[in-house]
């Protein structure tokens, strides 16, 4: 048996003095995987009135402390309340955005003719309900008045109210296009009084703050999921910029962007495909009365819910999210078109609960443009990721303070098979011993300092599709 080397870090060669000494090694003491807790990062505009200034990462805890720290109602505000609503036990960080130079959004509800009978009107904002009493013959500037006044008693809402006459206008509290973003509906009981609506949505918002000034703050901060409430080409661009950037091999910060998207399918497919990463995921519901910043937030707190990273999210539910009426969820042949295109499609399950299909990611082709499903998958991503993570904390840990020698290689190479079984044994890798011979670990032929390692991963896939063939005999 060929002698080993042992070397100490402590206790000197050179020491002459008689005596018996001993010093504690660490290095061999993890045998395990790391744990793959995932952290959180929401981009959100504020409030003046939040307490917490602009592009200061904060940790949040609670819809109180997100109302307190970036103003009630704000779009960070309400994206905390709705991540932590889809998952309670979300590590959670905001960094909240100053307002921009843009427009804001408004929409208008005009009442006419006074009320022939009793009943009631129900404003949707988004996906809050504010209802009213009407008398029988009241007036539309009476009901006008009685709806503005019940909208200020919801300080938490996405817009504020005015009131001219019999028609009320509402502004989005927060500048930009995501004001665009909030629903508008309604349903009306009373007899011969009417409600016109200035559209389906608040319009006129232009010019959302630059992501890009957000992301710069935490680019030295490792974020697992970073939750955006901009669903443009523009804004997306930059966070994938900043994905590949901190996912990279030498920043090694790995993370994975989230967006939601409300539209029409057709603007829905065309984002992914001008995204086309393998680290971007958009949630696609079409017909919800959830803004899609919303829709974005609880999307990325159930993601980070799940720690296992090749376990598929098929089925699990957005609590909170607004199921769309019927005629507006997509059909099978729509899922599969998003599925086709790079888009995470969403459906409404038993108790009009609102649940993901399959999460995949943007990317669909190849620098070359040639359809692609290495990344399909959201779970490819993240093992891949957690696979990283698992050998080079092996790695660092085994070999702090390494000489490199011709038994390095081998002794490095034994540390990485055994994290790839470990992971075998957990189901996020498979065919590790049909693929152990491509484990290559040599000495680089131009820097004697350094070792290179050739590491096979097999992911293990998700079950997402079983097909049976029942024959009948008679």
């Amino acid at each position: 048996m060929a002698s080993k080397n042992i070397s100490f870090d402590s206790i000197p060669a050179s020491i002459r003095k008689p005596g018996k000494y001993f010093e504690f090694n660490y290095k061999l003491a993890v045998r395990t995987l790391p744990a793959n807790e995932q952290r959180v990062l929401i981009v959100g505009q504020r409030l003046e009135a939040g307490s917490v200034a602009a592009l200061v990462p904060t940790t949040v805890f609670s819809d109180a402390q997100a109302a307190a720290w970036f103003g009630t109602g704000s779009m960070a505000h309400l994206m905390c309340r709705a991540a932590i609503t889809a998952n309670a036990y979300l590590d959670l960080t905001v960094v909240a955005l100053d307002d921009g130079a843009g427009a804001t959004a408004t929409g208008t509800v005009t009442i006419a003719n006074a009320a022939s009978s009793a009943g009631t009107l129900k404003l949707y904002v988004g996906d809050r309900a504010i209802e009213i009493a009407i008398a029988s013959a009241q007036t539309a500037v009476d009901v006008a008045a009685a709806l503005k006044a019940e909208i200020d008693t919801y300080g938490d809402l996405p817009v504020t109210a005015t009131v001219a006459e019999a028609v009320v206008t509402l502004t989005a509290r927060n500048k930009g296009t995501v004001g665009n973003q909030i629903g508008l509906a309604y349903e009306l009981t009373a007899g011969a009084t009417t409600v016109t609506l200035s559209g389906a949505r608040l319009s006129g918002g232009t010019l959302d703050p630059d992501i890009e000034d957000a992301l710069a703050v935490v680019f030295a901060e490792q974020y697992h999921v970073v939750i955006t409430p901009y669903n443009d080409q523009t804004a997306l661009t930059a966070l994938r910029t900043h994905l590949d950037v901190v996912s990279g091999p030498l920043e090694q910060r790995a993370a994975i962007g989230v967006y939601g998207y409300d539209g029409a399918l057709a603007g829905a497919t065309t984002l992914a495909g001008q995204i086309n990463s393998g680290r971007i995921t958009g949630a696609y519901l079409r017909g919800t009365r959830s803004p899609a910043w919303e829709l974005a937030a609880a999307y990325g707190a159930v993601i980070a819910f799940e720690e296992d990273p090749a376990r598929p999210l098929n089925t699990l539910a957005l609590t909170g999210i607004h199921a769309p009426v019927i005629d507006q969820r997509l059909s099978r042949t729509e899922q599969e078109n998003c599925l086709r295109n790079g888009v995470t499609p969403l459906e409404v399950g038993p108790g009009e609960v609102v649940q993901i299909v399959r999460a995949i990611t943007t990317y669909t082709l190849d620098p070359q443009g040639i359809a692609d499903i290495a990344l399909l998958d959201l779970t490819t991503i993240r093992t891949l990721d957690y696979t990283r993570k698992a050998c080079r904390e092996r790695i660092s840990l085994r070999f702090p303070r390494e000489k490199l020698s011709s038994r390095t290689p081998d002794r490095v190479r034994a540390e990485l098979l055994d994290v790839l079984f470990k992971m075998e044994d957990l189901e996020f890798l498979e065919e590790v011993a049909a693929n152990k011979d491509g484990l290559i670990v040599e000495r680089d032929l131009q820097d004697p300092n350094r070792l290179n390692a050739k590491i096979p991963v097999d992911v293990v896939n998700g079950l997402h599709v079983f097909a049976g063939r029942i024959d009948l005999y008679l």
